[in-house]
């Protein structure tokens, strides 16, 4: 016996709620949606577990941090999607697909049918034991990419208080775990190979900022090594990290973010991948017209950037999912996905955010002392990216909209005399008028057609609502 759907989605994290909402908005009937989840609550905003969750004093905890109240919207809890129609499977493994029949099989044996399938699975955090190292079942070591994860955290912090934590990786869930170690008063001590953190995006002088505002706050840094081995007693704990170049530090609790690997088992063989994901097209279709990918998952053309790439943050889970309910909702009707990427993170009192690619030469600007200071990435003379700490409302708006508008750079050194003002002031100047775009049709007879002054400028306007919701709601929200 089964189940039949016109949509599932396969996957209960922040991507599954925003679609299942846009589902709603665009009047699907009830019973025609189902979601299939291995976590045993609704969809929830997976940012609050290295942030909010993990604070000593009023904590975020379920249901206040449910989907999608990190866009301000509705809070799907379980209530809703009963009131809404749509089916929640929780708890449940699928252990396998079949693309071409239309089905999933579930871990209990129920076969469950479907007509359009949005894949959400994610990614899972990368094991040790993936990099020939033991000790991931011990019971102070643990990682964070759930809710079980960010409840066991808790519970070490708990029985470790004053103790020694040991955080191995340098990037976000490295960064933010530390931050919320720290402020729970644990002896905090980093250790990740690079030779700073936040490597993939951060500049060596933009990181040297953290890193001494982390030290400020008693964290300490071991960089250019990895983990070995561990010390293990008789009852199963870590008692020591062992570290490459031969020294050791007294462990209480080990937290491992060394980064995520897209789960795209399932579609191995039955679905084009690419760059680690599911690869689709720009309205997040994959090689089979009845199956979608977004968030983690999904390999996706990125318009500002020329090219295909897989992207990991929360910003790109939520719009690319709304992008691709709209996208089977509407058909022939809806544009391409046109993302600017985005990333933000708020640890301690700091807050900062970055647009674009971080790719070619990089100009610093601004008070790097303590005050508000940046950074733009100029490639073969265009603004291609853009960073800022501990900006205003408006000036997160400006990076937003020339980060999108990518303006010509002729003197890197004028920039960096300009600093924040050059993105003020592209920001605010109009947008030039552009010939008539032409459509190519197969015959080779080209067509022209008019163009009005608010398509030009539709891209600008969406930049800069996620910069200016982003300020917001770190000022509301600091918990999440």
């Amino acid at each position: 016996m089964g189940r039949a759907f016109v949509y599932v989605i396969l996957g209960g994290g922040v991507a599954a709620g925003y679609a299942a909402l846009e589902f709603t908005k665009r009047g699907i009937s009830r019973g025609e949606l189902c979601i299939i989840s291995e976590e045993s609550v609704p969809p929830y905003e997976r940012p609050a577990l290295s942030k909010g969750f993990l604070l000593p004093e009023a904590p975020a905890r379920l249901p206040s941090f449910h989907t999608c109240v990190g866009a301000n919207e509705e809070r799907l809890t379980a209530k809703w999607y009963k009131e809404h129609g749509v089916e929640l499977v929780l708890g449940t493994r699928v252990k396998s697909v079949d693309v071409r029949r239309k089905t999933l099989l579930t871990g209990s044996g129920e076969t469950i049918s479907y007509k359009i399938l949005i894949i959400a699975t994610g990614a899972r955090a990368l094991k040790l034991e993936e990099f020939g190292v033991k000790g991931s079942d011990s019971e102070n070591v643990c990682y964070l990419r759930d809710l079980a994860d960010a409840n066991r955290l808790v519970n070490l912090m708990e029985s470790s208080s004053g103790g020694n934590a040991i955080v191995i990786g340098g990037g976000y869930i490295g960064m933010e775990c530390a931050a919320s170690l720290v402020i729970s008063r644990m002896n905090v001590t980093m250790v990740f190979p690079e030779e700073h953190c936040m490597a993939r995006l951060f500049t060596p002088k933009i990181a040297t900022f953290y890193e001494e505002f982390y030290k400020s706050k008693g964290v300490k840094f071991v960089k250019g090594t990895i983990l070995s081995s561990f010390d293990i007693d008789s009852d199963g704990k870590v008692t020591a990290v062992n570290l490459r170049d031969g020294s050791s530090l007294p462990a209480d609790m080990v937290v491992v973010g060394i980064g995520i690997r897209p789960n795209t088992s399932l579609f191995e063989g039955q679905l084009t991948l690419e760059k680690g994901g599911i690869k689709v097209n720009g309205n997040m279709q994959s090689s089979n017209s009845s199956v979608y990918a977004v968030g983690d998952v999904a390999t996706f053309p990125v318009k500002v950037f020329g090219e295909s790439r897989r992207l990991e943050h929360v910003d790109s889970a939520r719009k690319s999912a709304r992008h691709a309910v709209t996208a089977i909702m509407e058909r022939h009707q809806v544009d391409e996905f046109d993302y600017l990427p985005f990333f933000y993170s708020r640890v301690f009192t700091l807050s900062w955010q970055f647009y674009g690619d971080n790719v070619g030469d990089v100009v610093h600007f601004g008070d790097f002392s303590g005050g508000t200071f940046g950074a733009y990435w100029v490639k073969k003379g265009q603004l291609v990216g853009s960073f800022l700490e501990g900006g205003t409302k408006e000036e997160y708006e400006a990076i937003a909209k020339a980060t999108k508008l990518k303006p010509e750079v002729e003197d890197l050194a004028e920039l960096e005399r300009q600093g924040l003002r050059f993105a003020v002031t592209v920001s605010q100047e109009p947008p030039p008028s552009s010939p008539p775009p032409r459509d190519v049709i197969s015959s080779g007879i080209v067509l022209e057609r008019p163009i009005y002054a608010f398509h030009a400028t539709a891209g600008v306007v969406v930049a800069a609502s996620i910069a200016a919701f982003a300020y917001w709601y770190g000022r509301k929200r600091r918990r999440w």
